[in-house]
């Protein structure tokens, strides 16, 4: 019998309707059996400030309890002004710290970007990686996610598309793929 990796999921974007969390929550739906995805809330974290860290708001608290039970963990980011959305970069923020105590160290990532644009928020996918590099979170390689023209992803009752079906599930795999390689070695 395989491992259940719990996946800690960061949803870049703070809209009710918003397409990354419909991307997420399919990517739940299409997980292969050993991947448990749960979205973990990033809207209510306080900005990072180092003097309200010394005695962290309950939210930070949550928060990094949450990354640092979770084995590995999937940003799903729109592109705003070619980076990710400041909410995300908070969260990262928020995870990092305190200094040297670091949720993210070592847990298998990966990225994949959602935009309705044609180029399925490359800058921000990019930008994103560079910051997992210096967390030290592993960050799947291939195959690169990027999900443009998302509007057209799902029907008006929400329901995935077929034609994007076939893209999320090879990612979800390869990713589930990904983790298990990485949480053994």
């Amino acid at each position: 019998m395989s491992n259940v990796y719990k996946v800690a999921v960061l949803v870049g974007s703070l809209r009710k309707q918003s397409l990354n969390r419909k991307v997420a929550l399919a990517l739940a739906e299409l997980a292969p059996a050993s991947l448990q995805l749960d979205i973990v809330e990033i809207g209510d974290l306080p900005l990072y400030n180092e003097d309200i860290d010394a005695t962290p708001p309950a939210a930070y608290t949550r928060f990094r309890e949450q990354i640092s039970g979770a084995d590995a963990v999937l940003f799903v980011t729109p592109e705003y002004n070619r980076s990710v959305p400041a909410a995300l970069k908070n969260a990262i923020d928020v995870g990092s710290r305190p200094y040297g105590k670091s949720a993210w160290s070592g847990k298998p990532g990966a990225v994949i970007s959602v935009s309705p644009g044609a180029i399925g928020g490359f800058g921000a996918n990019h930008h994103l990686r560079q910051s997992l590099v210096f967390l030290n979170v592993p960050c799947m390689q291939q195959p690169e996610a990027y999900l443009g023209g998302a509007g057209s992803a799902f029907d008006e009752a929400g329901k995935l598309s077929e034609a994007t079906r076939p893209f999320l599930q090879g990612f979800i795999n390869a990713y589930g793929q990904w983790v298990e390689q990485q949480r053994k070695a």
